[in-house]
């Protein structure tokens, strides 16, 4: 390896030396983001927002297909209209961004810059909706939202980040709960199928619920470092905010009801999961499913006749069945393959002279760096086999790197002796107790991720107080 290639890789920090660098230097040298200029803001560069929008194309597709339209709400809400929901604006305050002024005139109402738009939802519902017939609505915004967050970090916290948020209302509290349960499925699939992480479903205890909610599902995973991340979440409302703010339709008997509500949403934090799962020390690694760039064609010795061409020819032939590039710029092929790597192309494809004298190909993993020399007349049908196989198996090392990180525990001790020797995911059982659960995250760090809905009895006790547990939960430190 050259010495310019050597620096272009040594520009990543060890993951094993410390994560934080490592995930930071990844976000730069991939050229995913860059900083914006306003604390805590970020730049979508090309590159990274073409992951985000295969990410959305696909999450939009889904929940058009569930029977959602999307529509467009104000960034700006009235203080006064936020302070209806107690719960809810409590919840919130301490991200709250606020606008004082227009030009040089002091407004007579501070405007929020929209944390969430529940309460812009339910203003509208409340004037839009009088009888059973215009239930239900089903909702969803793609947007950008501002929490004045304190620390910051690409993807994972941003004082400014993009997201969808669905807000439906539904003529009863079961049909609101078919809703918070539908839109998890979606948004397990999208994690699960196209970004080829694994997620444990389950409930947020009341402590961790959003607030105003009568209860929060979620969908957990597991990083590199053990840690856990929020990958999406669905809320029931139930009755709360429309007896908030007066949403109410007549029933076929003529009768006055409150309707029930959902919130759900899911953010470009996934990003930020995407690149803690499957990243390594070359770089980034991306499933093939929403790459912008699914295989990535190296012509080797350019310079050389018939390279070129034999390099467009094959571009010219998979672009009817892959996302497909060439890079034909005068960087030597060594720096081309690190940048390959560090960009995470899920195949690089090399065509030289050689390869042209005997009519082949050579393809490489990005997941195992495994090469295979493959005849040119075979490569639609090699290439789109070789990106499923990718695919998949990015989804089942994660598994399995999940699997091997969780722990269970029947005691503070266990807990402990957990995060020092195997940091990752813990089974353990609870009381109910707030008190437990908040001694966790005093002594240990450590959060309620979920209430599983696949429950097993791990133990007869809590593993905190020693009464008699209730149910399993998932714990385990988090971003």
């Amino acid at each position: 390896m050259g010495k310019k290639n050597k620096q272009f890789v040594e520009k990543i920090t060890a993951m094993e030396d410390d994560f934080a660098q490592w995930y930071t230097d990844v976000v730069k040298q991939a050229e995913l983001v860059d900083y914006g200029l306003v604390r805590g803001t970020m730049i979508m560069t090309p590159y990274g927002y073409g992951i985000w929008e295969n990410i959305k194309n696909e999450l939009d597709k889904k929940i058009k297909e569930t029977g959602h339209s999307n529509v467009q709400f104000p960034v700006f809400i009235p203080e006064s209209l936020l302070q209806k929901e107690k719960d809810h604006v409590e919840g919130f305050a301490p991200e709250v961004a606020w606008v004082t002024h227009g030009g040089e005139e002091e407004l007579a109402e501070r405007l929020a810059f929209r944390p969430t738009s529940e309460v812009l939802f339910c203003d509208y519902y409340s004037k839009n909706i009088h009888s059973y017939r215009d239930l239900p609505k089903l909702y969803n915004q793609w947007a950008n939202v501002v929490r004045w967050e304190k620390t910051t970090r690409p993807f994972l916290r941003s004082s400014e980040f993009h997201w969808q948020e669905g807000h439906t209302a539904h003529a009863t509290y079961e049909d609101a709960a078919a809703e918070t349960d539908r839109m998890l499925e979606v948004y397990a699939d999208i994690v699960e199928n196209y970004l080829a992480v694994p997620v444990i479903r389950g409930r947020k205890t009341e402590s961790e619920k959003f607030a105003g909610a009568e209860y929060t599902i979620t969908i957990e995973s597991m990083m590199h470092d053990g840690r856990a991340l929020q990958a999406a979440t669905s809320h029931h409302f139930g009755s709360g905010f429309a007896e908030a703010f007066d949403i109410t339709y007549l029933d076929k008997e003529g009768k006055s009801q409150f309707v029930h509500q959902t919130s759900w949403g899911l953010s470009t934090r996934v990003m930020g999961g995407l690149i803690m799962v499957h990243g390594d020390n070359r770089g980034l690694v991306v499933p093939p499913k929403i790459a912008p760039t699914q295989a990535m064609i190296v012509p080797i010795a350019q310079h050389k006749e018939g390279v070129l061409d034999a390099a467009a020819d094959i571009r010219n032939k998979l672009a009817d069945v892959i996302r497909v590039d060439m890079d034909d710029s005068d960087k030597m092929p060594g720096w081309k393959f690190n940048e390959c790597e560090m960009k995470g192309y899920p195949v690089r494809i090399e065509i030289g002279p050689k390869d042209i004298e005997k009519n082949q190909a050579v393809l490489v993993r990005r997941d195992t760096n495994e090469k295979d020399f493959v005849s040119l007349d075979e490569l639609v049908d090699k290439v789109p086999a070789l990106l499923e196989e990718v695919q998949q198996n990015l989804y089942d090392q994660a598994l399995t790197h999940r699997e091997e990180k969780t722990t269970t525990v029947k005691s503070m001790e266990d807990v402990e002796k957990a995060i020092a020797e195997n940091p990752g995911f813990m089974n353990g059982m609870w009381c109910g107790d707030e008190a437990c659960e908040e001694k966790l995250k005093e002594d240990y760090q450590v959060t309620s991720r979920c209430i599983p809905f696949e429950q097993e009895a791990v133990s007869d006790t809590c593993l905190c107080c020693g009464k008699d547990a209730k149910e399993l939960v998932i714990w385990a430190r988090a971003y």
